[in-house]
């Protein structure tokens, strides 16, 4: 029973920092470099999908802000290009709390009519950026 729970919770643990997934929507092509992949806010005027792509920064400690989002979009771009993709629509990010580290210390002191206990803790949390997109194919305007 011990050895099942370890083996179930070690493939959680390798599919919790697996940094890029992506499910075929539409047909897969050769692949190209990520920098052919063009970033997209809005859909093109016309385009094929190809996949749902999810990435995430796998860095716990990491600042966060714009170098988690820079790297979840590296991972979108590489994943996309690996499906042939020339295009991705960025959807959104998110933040996950995936773990929290907290410690404390107290101290005490005692003596015949009195008794003092101080104690200070503090907790940081772990978070990872994640971001969802669209794998596409432009078609070459003529």
């Amino acid at each position: 029973m011990f050895f099942r729970i370890a083996l179930a919770g070690a493939a959680w643990g390798i599919c919790a920092c697996v940094p890029s997934t992506h499910v075929l929507v539409g047909q897969a092509r050769p692949p190209v470099t990520p920098d052919q992949v063009t970033i997209y806010s809005h859909p093109p005027a016309h385009y094929e999908p190809i996949a749902t792509l999810d990435a995430n920064s796998k860095s716990a400690f990491g600042t966060g802000g714009q170098k988690s989002v820079d790297k979840v979009i590296e991972r979108l771009k590489i994943e996309a290009a690996k499906l042939g993709a020339n295009g991705l629509i960025l959807e959104g990010f998110s933040d996950s709390e995936t773990g929290s580290i907290g410690t404390g210390v107290g101290s005490e002191s005692y003596s015949r009519r009195s008794a003092v206990g101080v104690g200070v803790g503090g907790s940081l949390g772990i978070y990872k950026k994640t971001g969802h997109g669209e794998a596409i194919y432009v078609p070459p305007t003529p």
